[in-house]
């Protein structure tokens, strides 16, 4: 297994690095991380604070054979404008600063978490990196991470699709940021398109296959395939809601998207992914991943691992969580 036996993980802590972290100690390796409070199989660090040197020294220090990076802004919120610059700056250059300190230490095994937009923008031919100052940004992050690989460091992206489960008691931001614009309607209209969706335990698992088994290379990571209305409706029932949902062309979602990128701005903000060509270019879309595809070539068969855990299960756990006044909670 490449003979990796510690590794760190920035975000270690978090809701996608802690079960990556506790998925490889699983499998017997060691894991280490930083935070701004520290903690077990932590130390109190500020990552983005340290420069690209004495990060080297640090994770030498540490002798860590691989990096796991699970850190970065998510899609659904909005930057202070403009957009892109806030994205680029969290999601490439922090990220390929301490990708670059981690191999000048000796990291055998770069593994980034990154976004399945820049799996389907390169199929489009990058028509979504020019709309959306987030899936630029996540493209620039590839390119940074992928320059390093070689000279015996191979340097992995996982494409990340939409992600359910709880980590940690952390509350999931699908209330905030997806379902509470429909607060107050009768019925759930979206367009027709559907979208693949996977666990933050898959994640894990994936994660820990790339590290022990991955070569350099782009990874899209799937785990079920849902048409929106799929995906609605679960998690709609999941959160105690009976509402009807409908499919509507893209055109006519639209307007109100526009709408809630104009109020965006007004407040000096800029969306991740703009709105309203988000209603056309991307939910009237199939943007589905072939799970199987990359549990091959990560050889989740090695690990005992699957491709695709309880979906439903883990929207239940995320809807619990984001309405936990439905469920004896506060």
């Amino acid at each position: 297994m490449d003979g990796i036996r510690k590794v760190f993980i920035a975000g270690g802590t978090g809701f996608l690095g802690a079960p990556a972290a506790q998925r490889l100690r699983a499998l017997g390796v060691e894991t280490r991380s930083a935070s701004l409070s520290g903690g077990e199989n932590c130390d109190k660090l500020n990552l983005f604070e340290e420069s690209e040197s004495s990060l080297s020294e640090y994770f030498a220090n540490i002798g860590a054979d691989a990096l796991v990076y699970a850190l970065g802004p998510d899609e659904r919120q909005a930057a202070p404008a403009p957009a892109y610059e806030f994205f680029r700056e969290r999601l490439a250059e922090q990220c390929g600063r301490i990708c670059r300190a981690a191999k000048r230490a000796g990291a055998k095994k770069l593994v980034v978490f990154g976004s399945y937009f820049s799996h389907f923008d390169a199929l489009l031919g990058g028509k979504l990196a020019k709309a959306h100052p987030y899936i630029r940004a996540r493209r620039d992050q590839e390119r940074e991470v992928l320059s390093l690989n070689g000279e015996g460091c191979a340097a992995l992206v996982l494409q990340l699709p939409y992600i359910f489960g709880v980590t940690g008691g952390r509350t999931p931001i699908w209330r905030e940021s997806l379902l509470s614009h429909y607060d107050g309607f009768g019925s759930v209209f979206i367009p027709r398109g559907g979208t693949a969706a996977t666990t933050a335990e898959s994640v894990a698992d994936a994660a820990a296959a790339a590290v022990l088994f991955g070569e350099g290379g782009v990874y899209p990571v799937g785990g079920v395939n849902l048409t929106y209305k799929e995906l609605f409706i679960k998690m709609l029932r999941a959160a105690g809601d009976g509402r009807k949902v409908h499919t509507v062309p893209a055109f006519l979602a639209a307007p109100g998207a526009r709408l809630m990128t104009k109020n965006a701005k007004a407040d000096g903000r800029e969306p991740g992914l703009d709105y309203a060509k988000l209603m056309t270019q991307v939910f009237p879309r199939r943007f589905y991943l072939d799970g199987e595809q990359t549990a091959r070539a990560l050889h989740f068969e090695k690990l005992g691992f699957s491709p695709v855990r309880d979906i439903d299960a883990a929207i239940g756990e995320s809807m619990r969580a984001c309405y936990p006044e439905r469920f004896g909670g506060k």
